[in-house]
């Protein structure tokens, strides 16, 4: 993709179909006048007056205690410096965005229009009573520093500065199990840090905390070694001057057991690498680029653990790891402020994070077979669905017992639970799956590559690295459009009416007969199908020539469904194939099935495609909880419908009673834990979060995922085939590029899935998504 491409994309990001990246809404009732009349006046009088008798009731009757204003005056903006109050916003808003999605806080963005401390200090406060916590946010050094403690000293709610300590207490973490793992004690290695501004002293001070010494520190700033006969330095600077007689990186280095890169690209040299201690330890977070390449780093040195701020490297210091989750914490206790026993419990809840069991989530998602502690595995990953039920109580509680809490927690077991519910499994399923498809991307064939809207996610698939699309259409219309959308990339085109693919479909017409010449099919029309673009990309797929395939998009699903099933046919072990739809929702992900091909489907019918259904939610990082959905709950009709849901489940617990399925049951008992838990306690759902639903016919299945689709507006993924010897998936008529998008990623995932099963099973294991 060009720069400018690049550019026109971000723009068109933010600026449409609404400006920004975040927005206010309702969370009582305000359909009728008597909510109105609750939300406005009169009522709002009453929880007035509650306030006015005892202004802690404020944190009762309003939103203030899940509000944090994220607060910059736009001084030191990420790599761009000095832009200015107003072209500082996208960012606020951004980080406003990642305290919803990974916290479940509201973020509200402020940028101030002043760079003198006092004011802003004083502004500040002024609007503090509106909050429940102040982060603030990319404020130039040394100003920060002292905006930041009046604040911390003059307010009485959480504030702190993401950009020092957000790095400081995830760099601390990571360095704990850098320094167990290499063998060493803090109080003895020898640090080198490679910046001086606000994140670099933030780190150092913590660094200190856990048992650093002065004389074991070096810092460096642009002029080079701060020593103490140094004049004019900054109060900052002086509390980190060393007596030592060298100036320059390369001497600072020698030996040294720790290198902290938060300054300049490409500023530490491989020999100075080699300089270092047994077993160095670098953490190069400068960004996008690091003080020294990760690749040329351990091609140099074996024994290194390193760390950067960049996700597509190993051990990624990343902030989302903790503002989210601390500020969570500290809101949740009303915590005074974020003081250092808060801090260090988090440090220590995130390295202790880092040496337990991987979920099969997390591994999915970066495409690990097993994440384990060790060098490439010293700090969480942001995807971890764990860390918001581990790091908010860690410090919650380092906040009680500092004696900085307001509001003690009691029932900890609840306070968990309640934290996972706000977990936003929404929208996670999303994030995993295009982590997972780009870390090993496959060989996806674009059926339909000479309509626009799927060249366009085809381009997007290529563009962002979720696959190697392969584009099968008309090759003039096809390079026309790849020049309209800038689509400069060097990737197969084929059009099987070419003279050039003669010879393909020659041969796929041969293997097509030597296929289906007992059910009818001549060498004649076989070569015939091999011009119809669906039988041509099915067989690329079944020879090998590529790993998935997608199409539909202008056809009726039943019109692409025959030559798909006449090529690929259905997996050896399978007897129906079924597709599902994964609903994303505000309760977390649904999976439905079958939503696209079974009109009737039989009792062993509807337990094999529950079967395959819970197969596909383990492939996604998913412990599948299923309900076999009927108008009837557990027998209370005995009509053959219901009849043969309840037989369904009796084919399932008897020859899967390892699975978690039940029924035959309504929908909203299904969905609902209380009401299921109070009517039905016997049942295997009773108090569990059922996340799978199993229709009892195509007509109901595939009337509830539209309605979800259209009245909610819920991102769907799907109808996801289930059942067939290849990964080859059909759209739905219309679809649009982002779903085609999210579709590429399930073929390539399916591909990646199959790999792993024909590995498997060469070892003698089974296999897991049918």
């Amino acid at each position: 993709m060009s720069k400018e491409k690049k550019r026109r994309e971000a723009l068109i990001y933010h600026a449409k179909p609404q400006p920004g990246k975040i927005k206010i809404v309702p969370t009582k009732p305000y359909a009728t006048q008597r909510d109105l009349a609750l939300a406005y006046s009169p009522g709002v009088a009453e929880p007035c007056l509650e306030i006015k008798k005892d202004t802690e009731q404020v944190y009762k009757y309003t939103a203030k205690g899940n509000i944090v204003a994220v607060i910059s005056n736009g001084t030191a903006v990420l790599g761009l410096g000095d832009i200015g109050p107003e072209a500082s916003k996208p960012v606020m808003e951004g980080k406003s965005l990642l305290f919803k999605i990974f916290a479940d806080i509201d973020g509200i963005d402020i940028e101030l229009d002043t760079k003198d401390v006092d004011k802003f200090v004083e502004t500040v406060k002024i609007m503090a009573p509106t909050f429940g916590g102040i982060n603030l946010e990319d404020i130039k050094a040394p100003e920060a520093f002292e905006i930041e403690r009046r604040l911390k000293e003059e307010l009485d709610i959480p504030v702190m500065h993401d950009d020092q300590h957000g790095t400081a207490i995830i760099s601390a973490a990571a360095l704990l199990n850098a320094l167990e793992l290499a063998g060493k004690k803090m109080e003895k290695v020898r640090i080198v840090i490679s910046g001086a501004g606000a994140a670099a002293v933030s780190c150092t001070r913590l660094y200190k905390a856990f048992g650093a010494r002065d004389e074991n520190i070096v810092m460096l700033d642009s002029k080079g070694v701060i020593r103490s006969d140094r004049e004019h330095l900054s109060t900052e600077k002086k509390e980190f001057a060393t007596d030592r007689k060298i100036d320059t990186l390369e001497e600072a280095v020698k030996d040294a057991d720790v290198f902290i890169g938060l300054s300049i690209a490409d500023i530490l040299s491989t020999a100075m690498l080699k300089s270092m201690a047994k077993k160095p330890i670098v953490f190069a977070m400068a960004n996008p680029d690091p003080e020294i390449n990760y690749q040329l780093a351990v091609k140099t040195r074996k024994d290194i653990i390193m760390a950067t701020g960049r996700s597509d490297h190993p051990n990624q210091v990343n902030n989302v790891l903790g503002f989210p989750f601390i500020f969570r914490g500290a809101l949740d206790v009303r915590a005074t402020k974020i003081n250092e026993a808060m801090k260090m419990a988090a440090v220590k809840a995130l390295a202790n994070l880092a040496k337990q069991p991987v979920p099969e989530q997390v591994n999915i998602a970066y495409g690990e077979t097993r994440l384990t502690f060790g060098k490439e595995y010293i700090i969480p990953k942001p995807f971890d669905p764990r860390l918001i039920a581990e790091i908010p109580p860690a410090v919650a509680r380092a906040a009680m017992e500092s004696g900085v809490a307001k509001a003690p927690i009691t029932d900890w077991k609840r306070y968990k639970e309640e934290l996972l519910a706000r977990s936003g499994d929404d929208k996670k399923v999303m994030r995993l799956l295009m982590s997972r498809a780009k870390a090993r991307p496959k060989k996806i064939v674009f059926a339909e590559a000479d309509q626009l809207d799927v060249l366009k996610a085809a381009q997007i698939a290529y563009e962002e690295k979720i696959a190697h699309p392969i584009l099968l259409g008309n090759r003039v219309i096809i390079e026309t459009m790849m020049k309209e959308l800038e689509f400069d990339a060097d990737i197969p085109i084929i059009d099987q009416y070419e003279t050039a693919s003669l010879k393909k479909r020659e041969h796929y017409a041969q293997r097509y007969w030597e296929g289906r010449r007992r059910k009818g099919s001549t060498l004649y029309s076989a070569k015939s199908r091999m011009r119809e673009r669906n039988y041509f990309g099915a067989m690329m797929v079944l020879e090998g020539d590529a790993d998935g395939m997608i199409s539909g998009y202008s056809r009726s699903y039943s019109s692409v469904v025959r030559p798909i099933f006449e090529v690929i046919g259905r997996a050896g072990e399978v007897s129906k194939a079924a597709t599902v739809h994964i609903m994303i929702t505000s309760r977390g992900p649904l999976f439905l099935a079958d939503t696209s091909i079974n009109i009737d489907p039989t009792a062993e019918e509807l337990a094999e495609i529950s079967r395959m259904t819970a197969n596909l939610a383990h492939a996604f990082g998913f412990d599948p909880v299923i309900a076999l959905l009927s108008y009837a709950n557990f027998g209370a009709s005995n009509h053959p419908h219901a009849r043969k849901v309840r037989d369904a489940i009796r084919i399932l617990h008897e020859k899967h009673p390892e699975m978690v399925v039940d029924g035959e049951i309504q929908t909203d008992y299904a969905l609902n834990r209380e009401l299921h838990q109070s009517q039905f306690p016997f049942s295997k759902l009773a108090g569990k979060k059922v996340n799978t639903l199993i229709f009892p016919n195509l007509e109901s299945a595939n009337i509830t995922y539209k309605l979800l689709k259209e009245l909610h507006a819920a991102d769907t993924i799907g109808p996801i085939m289930l059942g067939l010897r290849k990964a080859v998936h059909i759209l739905q008529m219309g679809a649009s590029v982002e779903e085609m998008v999210n579709m590429t990623a399930v073929a390539v995932i399916d591909a990646q899935e199959r790999e792993k099963r024909k590995l498997a099973k060469s070892k003698g294991k089974s296999g897991s998504w049918a």
